[in-house]
């Protein structure tokens, strides 16, 4: 039996009765609930209606015969459907060895392998993008290196096929981190069994492995299928246009906020990620995957032969030197003084960084408070939300998460438009600035993007805190709020902080949202000041520069919510056992 079974007639931790329902919760019920109507559903569906309607206000689906009637519109949604599938194909290809052999194996560095090739998420993708035309472009290191040596070139780089390679190689990690959590889940006790029958290899892995593992790898590859599907800074970066949101981007600033194409493309852009979301879980309905124990106390791995651990340890470098170019690449840039039609630049300098930190410490400043604001707001209305779903009877309460978690699938671009559309003419009050020209709905946008992330870690905390430590504060005069100040919130630190974090460096990469929304150079963030940058070969040293500071500013934000992490568990545990 296992330790989580309840004796019959004994009543476990999920049928102990709920409290009643305060106006306090009623409270925070309808003030989230209108927070997610103004900045969430009241602008998306602002902008499905104007997607169908015509001049007049009435309905109609001539809008939509106009866009797959125009070569470019067809041509644009075609590449954006083969560049997002064919990325997933290739995220999987290099996502799936890595998560089995480091997971399955007995292999030296694992834990240092897999975390590594988490890195690629720290970066921007239209960040990487720069940084890998300069190694596997047309006159990039390796192909002067190729040519030099065997006398060809590989055009990885070029048009569709160049941002396909870009996209496999950021969001990768989506597919790894979630295959790793699912394979390590796995009971060993069914491998074994499985060798015993005689299942070896491809097999084995076909057959057992894979199969019970396909929540983790569905999970990760709708996320990788989504991104891609919605990614406008990396197809613009590379001067690749014919693409949905690029051309969404493009109708909404050139033609107006009025085009209804732009709309048009919004509403496929959501559609065909409600469709990967939807799809990943319907896939997985019906079907058991549970095993009788977690895979970590049961998982024996396995010795790999000399043949075998020379293969794996090969495939892995290669892998790895592949997926950290971007890093290296944008690293070089940063101290390059002239770097052109050479493997590696020819001089360096220290000029971009003092030009970023005299012309560009705003932008720093901006993402900082864009991004601190947002994710402490995610932070509130997730711990929020997630009381109000376990420790309440509230009806409807379940409503909050489904909208929170529908932000999801809904571009940053989409979001962006349906606020320019939504809160046109109208005025911050007591102020004669437009509410479309305050920082405040940049930050907003970031905060509603990134409410899923937090939320899902919010929720994740609370069910590890156990109902009876907050009866036991009641029962010694504790108030609701007083328990859940003092007992809860601590108890659910590392996992606020988690998604916190999660949030925060997530919001500092946006691209999408930041390109519609930012009014003025003051309000600019890091992400805008990058890509501004990007667009000129003079200023792509600085914008490398500013790019290094960006991943600096993710890269120990994650780090020391780790080690805050492990110590809040370290102290948890302590207080629990004393």
């Amino acid at each position: 039996m296992s330790a989580s079974t309840v004796a019959p007639g004994r009543a476990g931790p999920s049928a102990r009765p709920r409290p009643r329902v305060g106006p306090g919760a009623w409270l925070a019920f309808g003030l989230i609930l209108a927070f997610l109507l103004l900045f969430l559903i009241v602008p998306v569906g602002t902008v499905i209606y104007t997607a169908f309607v015509n001049e007049t206000g009435s309905l109609t689906v001539g809008h939509f015969a106009n866009f797959f009637g125009q070569l470019v519109f067809r041509e644009s949604f075609f590449n954006s459907l083969g560049v997002a599938l064919a990325s997933t194909f290739f995220a999987s290809v290099i996502a799936v060895p890595l998560a089995y052999l480091t997971v399955r194996f007995e292999f030296r560095g694992a834990l240092l392998i897999q975390t590594l090739g988490v890195l690629p998420l720290i970066m921007p993708p239209f960040v990487g993008a720069v940084a890998l035309q300069l190694i596997f472009g047309r006159s990039g290191s390796v192909n002067l290196l190729l040519d030099d040596w065997l006398g060809f070139t590989i055009p990885i780089m070029d048009g569709l096929v160049g941002v396909t390679f870009v996209e496999s190689i950021h969001y990768f990690p989506f597919i790894l981190l979630n295959l790793v959590a699912a394979m390590r889940n796995i009971d060993g006790a069914m491998e074994e069994s499985a060798l015993n029958l005689g299942a070896r290899g491809w097999r084995l892995f076909r057959r057992v492995i894979f199969p019970l593992a396909m929540p983790g790898y569905l999970a990760g590859a709708a996320l990788v299928f989504v991104k891609v599907f919605d990614d406008l800074g990396t197809p613009l970066v590379m001067g690749v246009t014919n693409m949905l949101a690029p051309q969404a981007y493009l109708r909404i600033t050139s033609v107006g906020v009025d085009d209804p194409l732009g709309y048009v493309i919004s509403v496929i852009m959501i559609a065909f990620s409600i469709l990967a979301l939807w799809l990943a879980a319907r896939v997985m309905k019906g079907r058991d995957y549970a095993t009788l124990q977690k895979g970590g106390g049961a998982l024996h791995k396995r010795r790999l032969t000399a043949w075998e651990a020379v293969l794996a340890y090969g495939w892995i470098a290669l892998v790895l030197l592949v997926v950290l170019a971007p890093h290296a690449g944008i690293l070089l840039m940063s101290f390059a003084q002239v770097w052109s039609f050479s493997v590696l630049p020819d001089s360096y300098t220290l000029a971009h960084y003092a030009t970023v930190f005299s012309d560009a410490s705003g932008m720093i400043g901006n993402t900082l408070l864009y991004c601190l604001l947002a994710a402490g707001l995610d932070v509130v209305i997730g711990t929020a939300i997630a009381y109000l779903i376990l420790r309440t009877r509230l009806p409807a309460r379940q409503w909050l998460d489904w909208l929170a978690s529908a932000a999801l699938a809904i571009p940053g671009l989409v979001l962006a438009i349906g606020y320019l559309r939504l809160f046109r003419g109208m005025h911050v009050p007591f102020s004669d600035q437009l509410v479309i020209h305050s920082w405040v709905l940049i930050m907003l946008a970031y905060a509603v993007r990134r409410l899923p992330y937090a939320l899902r870690s919010c929720m994740a905390a609370l069910q590890q805190v156990h109902v009876s430590l907050e009866e036991a504060a009641q029962s010694l005069g504790a108030s609701r709020l007083s328990t859940i100040r003092r007992v809860v919130v601590p108890l659910m630190a590392g996992g606020i902080l988690a998604g916190f974090v999660t949030s925060f460096i997530t919001a500092a990469v946006e691209l999408s949202a930041t390109l519609l929304l930012v009014s003025s150079e003051s309000q600019a963030p890091m992400s805008l000041g990058i890509y501004l940058y990007m667009q000129s070969i003079a200023g792509r040293g600085p914008g490398a520069a500013l790019g290094v500071l960006a991943v600096l500013v993710v890269g120990l934000g994650t780090y020391f919510s780790h080690r805050f992490v492990e110590r809040s568990r370290v102290t948890t545990s302590a207080s629990t056992k004393a």
